[in-house]
């Protein structure tokens, strides 16, 4: 069978610092698998300590409610990684991690490998709390989103999130695609119905408009001002 020379850690920034020799030594060291659409990769509790790498498509992390609502707490595409926490404090998985829209091909390295290789490289392990505090912050601010926030401004504030992320002017914004209602919902702990009927109100006031395949942002800083007014800042 021909190996798939297009397989491997060299989009991985965590990475970015090692050889081209060094990443094909630890590509050797992880499982490649492949997910399609609506499997789990991870399931929340489980014992496993493995860090995985996203080598093609995205994934989702994502927890549950009591109720059963989905909560959507990070996209991770193509270069990054997850599952960090159990490698590094031996406790169970935080949340459900699934391919996001369609199949997810990963390379699981064992936590071992993971560990070791931090303790070789300190500039990689400097790149992981990075990334860890990163997390701290994201989870910080959404704790005060879902403490202050109605369903509509969480849902101002999650536009304005992607639209900061796109934006070339801090003006305006393409986002692209055009955000998925559901997603948005997932994200901000509210329903498409909210979702739709806030994209509406946006719409008619000129602040964003749908195009066939994107959407845009036509004034950012008046998306700011109405998640501001109510964040107090």
């Amino acid at each position: 069978m021909t190996k798939d020379t297009t397989l491997n850690f060299d989009g991985v920034a965590l990475f970015a610092s090692l050889s081209p020799a060094e990443r094909e030594d630890l590509l050797r060291q992880c499982r490649i698998k492949r997910y399609p659409a609506g499997s789990h990769i991870i399931d929340n509790d489980s014992d496993s300590r493995d860090v995985y790498f996203v080598i093609r498509g995205a994934v989702r992390v994502v927890i549950y409610s009591l109720s059963g609502r989905e909560v959507a707490l990070d996209d991770i595409v193509a270069g990054g990684s997850f599952g960090e926490l159990a490698a590094l404090d031996g406790g169970p998985r935080s949340a459900f991690v699934m391919p996001h829209v369609s199949e997810a091909v990963t390379a699981a390295m064992p936590h071992e490998t993971f560990l070791h290789l931090l303790a070789r490289k300190p500039d990689i392990g400097l790149a992981v709390m990075k990334r860890l505090a990163g997390m701290v912050r994201q989870a910080n601010e959404r704790i005060m989103d879902l403490s202050i926030l109605g369903a509509n401004n969480r849902v101002h504030a999650e536009l304005l999130r992607q639209a900061m992320a796109t934006s070339q002017d801090g003006k305006t914004a393409v986002i692209h695609p055009i955000p998925v209602h559901g997603d948005i919902a997932s994200r901000v702990s509210t329903t498409r119905e909210t979702v739709a009927r806030v994209l509406g109100d946006l719409a008619r006031n000129g602040i964003v408009e749908r195009t066939k395949d994107a959407l845009v942002v036509h004034d950012m800083d008046q998306l700011a001002l109405l998640v501001e007014e109510v964040r107090g800042v």
